[in-house]
């Protein structure tokens, strides 16, 4: 491992810009940190300490990063689907047929890196789940950490949109320039008015598309250098979010809090859009001093290493703290009051054992986060008839499948338990059923039908 990450950062070409893979790390790890600070688990159930201590709520405004990797998705996707267009483009004479065969091969080596380690941690689980439930032995903590596990998966499901989305939006891009962000952010703007101003029911979940493509647009932006005033970005994001939140319908928090009507998360609003605004323009301000420190072989290879692993640490940082957690209450050691003296000095020790048993959870699932060789659509032979849509209903039927999973989660298998996607209804098993069906079908498309 350690030689392989050796390699791999001297074989780094001039030209990539490694303070993207710094904001992709970072951005990950300080998710991870936030839900392992945030959970205030009694041995009754499992809190928010931002509920507990509303006063820490102002801290979201730095610590809600997920802006931050969805603007990195876009600059990657954007790079990654032209550069596989040029390749496809030289060796095929249909343009359609081309740009078909992009789409799907785009798809299927993007998935590949998602779904692999996505879908061994939902198996992994879902097979744990039902032994549990299978002995009886579904309640308390254990309960609670099969309902809760499969949450950051939303945020895979969001992922996926992107992916999918890329090559239209792409194209909007191209066309329009900020025209195009601004469409999505008014659309953003109109969705949040029909929701607060005039009552109607279900639109506000448009937003979970329009507000994350925003920001997503943002690292198109980014990508074709036309981000040239962060500090005017920063500036006019904080100023707005600000105001929203101070005369608007929205909570202080950027994070959903427990019980509250109206969240800035979960469907995401204007304001959360304003904040990614203030988040990208912050983070380009640290630009230059953060591509300096990168330039020193130690730390390169330090966010080399990271990077092969950043998802399947994701993926497994909640069933570390959980683990942490019963083993604690395992050991009859009693877990301080939420927020008390004696719970804040016990944060580094519980900081420091969920990070080490994330460590070897990461050591024996990073292999399924390695890329496989024969998808990275470098190969220039044109896909078969047909293939771009069929990627599209499998990328679709895969996001739908993560969504439902991080809605429902692994808790009451047995009973049937369903959540309401939207206004559908899906079980755990429909949901992996989903998604494996829509991984299938990406998979035959981005091969050609082979």
């Amino acid at each position: 491992m350690g030689s392989s990450v050796r390699e791999l950062a001297g074989a780094t070409p001039a030209t990539r810009d490694r303070y993207v893979d710094l904001l992709r790390v970072a951005s990950l790890g300080a998710v991870v940190l936030g839900h392992w600070l945030m959970a205030a688990v009694t041995p009754d159930g499992v809190g928010n300490l931002l509920a507990v201590v509303p006063e820490l709520q102002p801290l979201t405004w730095l610590l809600q990063v997920m802006p931050v990797f969805f603007f990195v998705g876009g600059f990657s996707h954007a790079l990654s689907y032209r550069s596989l267009l040029r390749k496809r483009t030289e060796g095929s004479q249909s343009s359609q047929g081309s740009e078909d065969s992009v789409y799907s091969a785009f798809l299927r080596a993007r998935l590949q890196r998602l779904l692999r380690p996505t879908m061994v941690f939902v198996l992994v689980w879902g097979a744990a789940a039902l032994l549990v439930q299978l002995l009886g032995a579904g309640g308390g903590l254990t309960g609670v950490t099969l309902r809760m596990v499969t949450q950051p998966l939303w945020f895979i499901g969001i992922y996926l949109a992107m992916v999918a989305f890329t090559p239209p939006l792409l194209k909007l891009h191209e066309r329009y320039g900020w025209g195009a962000f601004a469409g999505l952010a008014g659309a953003a703007l109109a969705v949040d008015v029909l929701r607060f101003a005039a009552g109607v029911p279900y639109v506000e979940f448009l937003n979970f598309a329009f507000v994350w493509l925003a920001v997503h647009q943002l690292g198109f932006l980014r990508a074709d250098g036309r981000v040239r005033r962060p500090a005017l970005l920063a500036g006019a994001g904080l100023v707005t979010a600000g105001a929203l939140v101070a005369f608007g319908p929205y909570p202080l928090s950027m994070v959903g809090m427990p019980g509250e009507k109206v969240s800035n998360m979960a469907p995401p609003t204007l304001a959360l859009l304003c904040h990614g605004l203030w988040l990208v323009g912050a983070v380009e301000l640290l630009r230059a001093p953060a591509a300096r420190l990168l330039e020193r072989p130690r730390v390169w290879r330090t966010v080399v290493a990271a990077n092969g692993v950043a998802m399947t640490a994701f993926l497994w940082h909640l069933t570390a703290m959980f683990g942490v957690y019963g083993v604690l209450l395992g050991l009859g050691v009693e877990l301080p009051v939420p927020a008390s003296a004696a719970w804040w000095a016990q944060v580094p020790l519980r900081l420091a054992l969920a990070a080490a048993l994330t460590a070897g959870l990461v050591a024996a699932f990073r292999a399924f986060e390695r890329p496989v060789s024969g998808t990275s659509g470098a190969s220039t032979t044109p896909g078969a008839a047909g293939a771009g849509p069929l990627a599209a209903l499998g990328a679709t039927l895969c996001l739908l499948g993560v969504l439902g999973l991080s809605m429902v989660g692994f808790g009451g298998l047995l009973d049937g338990r369903t959540a309401l996607l939207i206004v559908i209804p899906v079980s755990a098993p429909a949901a992996v059923a989903m998604t494996l069906g829509g991984w299938l079908l990406v998979e035959r498309a981005g091969r050609g039908g082979r």
